[in-house]
């Protein structure tokens, strides 16, 4: 037969008619077979739901710290880039030099006046 730690025993008993009742609506498994086939006593079931449970939230904690930590990993990692993304832009190939002169763009007639003014050329002529 299952140890049955006696602390979860202390605090089974020690339940309320409600929330008794909430710990048993939450047994799966075997346990609740188990109660029914008289091979446990109520606070007996209810001690092992508890200690059941208590491990489960054990492991979702562990999990969670875990997930938390990455996360936190993975913070600091994009923080640390995007402090080293502005130095990259200041790179000696990237910088333009005020000094030097720039561009003119040479403006060019729209498509249809030059046509226009085509058509009126040849008729002149």
């Amino acid at each position: 037969m299952t140890k049955i730690s006696k602390a979860y025993l202390a605090k089974a008993k020690k339940l309320n008619k409600e929330e008794a009742e909430r710990l048993l609506s939450r047994m799966t498994g075997k346990l609740p077979r188990r109660l029914e086939k008289d091979k446990l006593t109520r606070e007996e079931a209810m001690a092992l739901q508890m200690e059941l449970e208590d491990e489960q939230l054990q492991e979702w904690r562990k999990v969670m710290a875990e997930v938390k930590s990455k996360e936190e990993a993975k913070k600091k990692k994009t923080a640390s880039e995007k402090m080293e993304s502005p130095e990259k832009a200041k790179a000696p190939g990237k910088v333009k030099d005020a000094s030097q002169p720039k561009a003119v763009k040479s403006t060019k007639a729209p498509a249809k006046a030059k046509a226009a003014e085509k058509i009126k050329a040849d008729t002149a002529d």
